[in-house]
C-alpha cells in the first residue's frame, strides 16, 4: 500500500493528518506511524527533534482504536511532503513502535547508517535503556525504508516496545533522558563528519 491508496479511502483531518516542520536541518526525525497508529512515536520524535532538527509526523487521529489500515510499511511510505523533507536531510531517524512480545523494554535499532545506529545504541545504554542493533526481526535495511532515503541513503530506525513508549510518554524526565541520549549521538556523529 502506498499513500495514494490510503488517501483514496481515508479523510485527512478526520482519520489522519500530518505535521511537517522543515527547519532546514541536516537531520530529519520522522514518525510515519504516529498519533494512534503506533502510540507514543509522535511524542518521542518531537522530543528528539527539539527546536532544531526537522520533524515529520503522520498521525492516526481516532484514539483508542487499531489503526492497521493507516500503517504504510516504511519501505512504501511515500507521502510527498515526507519524501521531500527526508531527501534534503543528511541523517534521517525513523521513530517506530513495536509490540512488546516477550521483551517490553529493549529498543531495537536498525537502518543502513550502522555507525550512527551503534552510537545511538551506546548512548541509550549509557542513559539506562536497553538497546540492541542485531538479532531482531526489524533491521530497517531495505534501501527504500524511509530512514534510508536521505542524502547519505543510510539512516537509523528505532523500534520501541509499547510498554516503554507508554512509560516515556507518561514520564517527562525519562523522555528527556531518552531524547538527550539520541540527540547527543546524532550531534557527535555530525561533528565527526564536519557538518555541525
Amino acid at each position: 500500500m502506498a499513500f495514494a491508496d490510503l488517501a483514496a479511502e481515508k479523510t485527512q483531518g478526520v482519520d489522519y493528518d500530518f505535521l511537517v516542520l522543515d527547519r532546514a536541518s541536516a537531520v530529519a526525525i520522522v514518525a510515519p506511524h504516529g498519533g494512534w497508529i503506533e502510540h507514543g512515536t509522535s511524542e518521542l520524535a518531537t522530543a528528539v527533534a527539539g527546536d532544531d532538527f526537522s520533524l515529520y509526523l503522520f498521525e492516526g487521529l481516532k484514539p483508542k482504536r487499531p489503526h492497521s489500515e493507516l500503517h504504510i510499511p516504511s519501505e512504501y511510505f511515500d507521502q510527498n511532503r515526507c519524501a521531500d523533507l527526508v531527501s534534503r536531510a543528511r541523517i534521517v531517524i525513523g521513530m517506530h513502535g513495536r509490540a512488546d512480545g516477550d521483551d517490553p523494554e529493549t529498543i531495537w535499532l536498525g537502518g543502513l547508517g550502522k555507525e550512527l545506529r551503534d552510537a545511538i545504541a551506546a548512548a541509550l545504554e549509557a542513559a539506562g535503556f536497553k538497546a540492541i542493533t542485531s538479532g531482531h526481526r526489524l533491521p530497517g535495511e531495505h534501501k527504500n525504508n524511509i530512514c534510508n532515503r536521505g542524502i547519505n541513503q543510510a539512516g537509523v530506525q528505532l523500534e520501541l516496545p509499547k510498554s516503554l513508549r507508554d512509560a516515556l510518554v507518561a514520564n517527562p524526565q525519562r523522555r528527556a533522558l531518552f531524547s538527550k541520549a539520541v540527540r547527543k549521538a546524532i550531534s557527535d556523529h555530525l561533528a565527526k563528519q564536519g557538518a555541525a
